[in-house]
């Protein structure tokens, strides 16, 4: 069955740009690789980041930047997008992790406002008229991706990549670690593992993650802003993965794809989208606090095991023993 639903939604992502506009469907694909690396970090490993916008904008401008000043194909530049994006994980990570809670929420989020005014006042970004005009080349140097309708099937692949590393990553020894540190740190580090080790490599692999989400984002616009690295991201990226389901696979896909449809037909209306971001956000903490997939697993939990036979008493011997 869930190769039979794997197939059909292939079917669907690669039929998609013929019937919606690629660049919409190419938003949602880049902002599910970045709700999934949110996800690893606070689904999974119980740690709530509130400058996840720092990875993924800064991995745009350094994309970009490698795009615009060299020669290289466009998988080189989105690798050092992602290269960028994990040394700055490595060192938030590194300053941050040192404190828990609120505490490492906070430092994270004054570490992404120094990052914003870097990005801000460095030249090579364009200050607040962004960096533009980024240039689109051919990857791998031969597979040419010029218009969105070729580069839809580029963004796809590279997306379908990134959800199979998650998946492969949360359900490896690493992902059940992670589990258990969320879960119960003091008994992890009672076992003899180094909790601090394990959380730092989910937080590199995290930024690397939400850099390739960047660098994609700023192939697929061809520009990248102040926008991109600042704080309403951090927010909106927390409000996919609320919304979808927290520690679920395919959570914060859903979650990513309403919010950017949301947002899209929300457009014309101005700050009326970022209203209804706070109803939604309101609605979910209170009557779906595990989310719209969460929610959705839970009731299918239920419904299995009320329609499963109970197991039946244990009979009553027959008989007893001569001896009785």
């Amino acid at each position: 069955m869930r190769l039979l639903w794997l197939g059909l939604l292939a079917v669907v992502l690669i039929v998609a740009p013929f019937f919606t506009y690629p660049v919409t469907l190419m938003t949602i694909l880049c902002f599910v690789i970045f709700a999934c690396s949110f996800n690893l970090l606070l689904g999974y490993t119980g740690l709530l980041c509130f400058g996840h916008a720092m990875f993924f904008g800064g991995a745009a401008y350094i994309t970009g930047h490698i795009l615009k000043t060299t020669h290289v194909s466009l998988e080189l530049a989105l690798l050092g997008g992602v290269g960028a994006a994990s040394l700055l994980g490595l060192l938030v990570g590194w300053i941050s992790l040192r404190r828990s809670g609120i505490q490492f929420a906070m430092i994270t989020f004054a570490i992404a406002q120094f990052i914003y005014f870097i990005m801000l006042q460095m030249p090579f970004t364009g200050g607040e008229d962004g960096m533009q005009g980024i240039p689109r080349t051919k990857l791998f140097g031969i597979i040419d991706a010029s218009t969105s309708f070729e580069y839809y099937y580029v963004v796809l692949a590279i997306a379908a990549l990134s959800v199979a590393l998650f998946y492969r990553i949360v359900h490896s020894p690493f992902g059940e670690i992670l589990r258990a540190i969320r879960d119960n740190e003091p008994r992890v580090e009672s076992l003899g593992f180094k909790p601090e080790h394990y959380k730092l490599l989910a937080f590199v692999l995290s930024a690397g993650l939400a850099g390739l989400a960047g660098g994609l984002k700023a192939t697929v616009y061809q520009f990248a802003t102040l926008a991109d690295v600042s704080f309403p991201i951090s927010s909106e990226v927390i409000l996919m993965t609320l919304l979808g389901g927290l520690g679920t696979l395919t959570g914060p896909m859903v979650g990513a794809g309403l919010i950017i449809l949301l947002n899209d037909y929300l457009s014309s209306f101005g700050e009326w989208a970022l209203i209804t971001q706070g109803i939604i956000l309101l609605i979910v903490i209170i009557f779906f606090r595990r989310g719209l997939v969460g929610e959705l697993n839970a009731l299918r939990r239920k419904m299995r095991t009320k329609a499963s036979p109970k197991a039946p008493a244990s009979a009553e011997f027959a008989s007893r023993s001569p001896g009785a």
